[in-house]
């Protein structure tokens, strides 16, 4: 028997939920936005670069030619020159009115998970566990980076969590930047929810962050279905209701102004173990209420090197 693709069965369950509650079922559309220029973010490999030209094969296999903004930046685990990144890197690239790249991420990816086991004296190797749905993983953290990354996580010792920002390289994931600051508790002691008070909102406050989601979209730390892969034990230390996976949720971003809808791909359990706090323009409440693959997180005005935004979020 054919099993059906994730993606398949968010599309399917996306299409069924709209036509049982009488709701478009259109696609989501680009990020609505209140305040400055479009943007857009798109995927791919590196074919060529100079100081005014990338030129990219995108996850589609099509070639594109995008021009290198005057002011543009570039990060592959630090900041580089945008026409220096090497040729093939994966990047992300956010663009402005169309075809001008004024952003460029290498070879990124996040490594999230609670720690299972620490090894090394100079470079240090920390095997993770990122969850049912993502398996094991591990991580090393280069000598040059170990300070800035044991400032934020002081407990770099099993069962404590650990969430970090860095690049692949030749395979390895190499550890960069902290995503956060190590929460002071262990991972299976995630606080209890508030209480709730009066009926329920329509908008709920938090942080969004983002993941190294196979589809685009966003991963929802509380899912209802037993077949979504999602940890049952784990409850978020911020107030969320029950929803299924391809629901459409819609997402802004209160620093940014920026808000869209995206489907709902994939089980985040494991940022509801996070009962952190994002600063990015405020203080957030506290907990993760979405995790948001690499190209939604741009589009929505993110900075992948900083790893979260204010955020809101509501059914739509």
């Amino acid at each position: 028997m054919r099993v059906p693709m994730p993606h398949a069965r968010v599309e399917r369950r996306h299409l069924l939920s709209a036509a049982a509650l009488g709701r478009t079922a259109q696609p989501p559309q680009p990020a609505e936005d209140d305040d400055g220029p479009a943007l857009d973010a798109l995927s791919g490999r590196i074919l060529d670069t100079t100081p005014h030209l990338l030129v990219i094969e995108d996850d589609e296999g099509q070639e594109e030619r995008l021009v290198i903004a005057p002011w543009a930046t570039a990060w592959r685990g630090g900041p580089v020159p945008p026409d220096r990144l090497p040729l093939g890197s994966r990047v992300i690239v956010r663009t402005r009115s169309g075809r001008v790249a004024d952003c460029v991420w290498a070879d990124m990816t996040r490594m999230t998970g609670t720690i299972l086991d620490v090894r090394g004296r100079r470079d240090l190797t920390v095997e993770i566990d990122s969850g049912p749905h993502r398996g094991r993983r591990s991580v090393v953290i280069p000598y040059q980076a170990t300070g800035r990354l044991l400032v934020r996580h002081p407990k770099l010792e099993p069962g404590y969590l650990f969430d970090a920002i860095g690049t692949i390289q030749d395979g390895t994931a190499l550890a960069q930047v902290p995503a956060t600051s190590q929460p002071p508790y262990r991972a299976n002691a995630t606080p209890a929810p508030p209480p709730a008070f009066g009926g329920a909102q329509s908008r709920i406050s938090g942080t969004a962050v983002w993941s190294d989601l196979d589809d685009d979209g966003a991963a929802y730390p509380m899912l209802e279905s037993s077949d979504t892969g999602c940890d049952q034990g784990v409850v978020p230390c911020a107030r969320l209701p029950y929803l299924s996976l391809g629901s459409m949720l819609f997402v802004r971003n209160v620093c940014g102004r920026r808000s869209t809808a995206v489907p709902i791909v994939a089980c985040g359990c494991m940022a509801g173990r996070f009962c952190d706090r994002c600063v990015d323009c405020d203080t957030s409440p506290r907990g993760r209420i979405v995790e948001l693959s690499p190209l939604s997180y741009v589009r929505l005005g993110g900075d992948l090197t900083k790893g979260c935004f204010n955020a809101q979020v509501g059914l739509r």
